[in-house]
């Protein structure tokens, strides 16, 4: 199968595409679809009114439900949009739904001839699988082995690593002195381990994201204002001075996550990763190339040091070459000719 696809790229309603600021789900479906649109395919984004695209857009919704509170619960919202594109699948050859959450997409997916694709953007639990297996047959397409190996029993059609823009990451090649945490404030993602790593490194360490209750309970009194920092959340143009000009980036996760998009942000401005090996960590770190991959936070505090020392050219190098926004593209329209192949002669019978 070659030529035009018509494609609905479902995306979440929480805010808008590409985000203002943090949400990097709206940052990958922004990439693909845009990307999509450059090859010439039909796109119809469904997404807020204040979204950015090159596609046909249609807005269910003015603002997402993070910038406008009036707008809730958030899975209404969220359903009403998917339902919109669903009302429309005659105009399509497939529609892909971005998951925020969970994958409520299923339960159209034997409501209409056309094939509904939906790529998760979580490390699901067994439970949750448990329940999605009611639709066995309905394609997702996993963002890493890590998370293709907690889809068992669903059909994973694809597995298809997230891109960047790396043109919008600049190159620094000489840092300051600090390393950097940047991601969501819970005990999951590590930053209380950051801290310590930092510490006992002897490194200043910058702290860099929203905040939140678990930051004013347990983060904020590890915070000095000098050893270690925190610097709020940042748009797009302060994240990537931030994590250009630092040493390293600290990714000590405690939980195994299906991605981890500040892995290739840093590396694409030469940033090299000390990171646990949790999740899709050893599948984006290429270790000792564009960063090191440890057991223990124990292992992190020795190896901070060769992390550091790592040729940021490199660093940068790789990340252009695994992470590129054309390679995203290629593999989401060969996934999608794939479903739409299989799905010709399994189509539902809706009479």
């Amino acid at each position: 199968m070659s030529g035009v696809l018509r494609i609905a790229q479902v995306a979440p309603v929480a805010t808008c595409v590409p985000p203002d600021r943090s949400g990097s789900i709206e940052s990958a479906t922004s990439l693909l679809t845009e990307g999509l649109v450059r090859r010439g395919h039909d796109v119809t984004l469904f997404a807020t009114g204040n979204s950015r695209t090159a596609a046909r857009l249609h807005a269910t919704f003015p603002r997402g439900y993070r910038e406008d509170e009036s707008i809730w619960p958030w899975e209404l919202c969220e359903l009403f949009n998917l339902a919109a594109a669903v009302e429309r699948a005659a105009e399509f050859d497939i529609i892909h739904y971005q998951a925020e959450y969970y994958p409520m997409s299923l339960a159209f997916s034997r409501s209409v001839r056309v094939p509904i694709v939906q790529t998760l953007h979580h490390a699901p639990d067994p439970a949750e699988v448990a329940l999605w297996s009611r639709y066995p047959d309905a394609p997702f397409i996993a963002i890493s082995e890590a998370q293709a190996r907690l889809l068992k029993g669903l059909k994973v059609a694809a597995t298809i690593l997230h891109a960047i823009d790396v043109d919008r990451f600049a190159f620094r090649e000489v840092p300051d002195d600090y390393v950097v945490f940047l991601g969501r404030f819970t005990e999951g993602k590590g930053v209380v381990q950051a801290i310590e790593v930092a510490r006992r490194a002897r490194v200043r360490l910058l702290l860099a994201a929203a905040e939140n209750d678990y930051y004013r309970d347990v983060v904020s009194p590890l915070v000095d204002g000098t050893n270690v920092a925190y610097v709020g959340e940042v748009d797009h143009a302060a994240k990537v001075d931030l994590l250009g000009r630092a040493r390293a980036l600290l990714y000590p996760v405690q939980a195994g996550e299906p991605f981890g998009l500040v892995l290739p942000e840093a590396m694409a401005c030469g940033t090299p990763v000390a990171a646990l090996g949790l999740g899709a960590v050893p599948e984006l770190v290429d270790d000792g190339r564009t960063g090191y991959v440890f057991p223990t936070v124990d292992a992190m505090v020795s190896g901070l040091t060769r992390v550091c020392a790592l040729d940021r050219q490199r660093v940068r190098a790789a990340a252009v070459e695994k992470f590129g926004v054309e390679r995203l593209v290629s593999e989401h329209v060969t996934a999608y000719e794939s479903v739409l192949t299989r799905s010709a002669t399994t189509a539902p019978d809706l009479t």
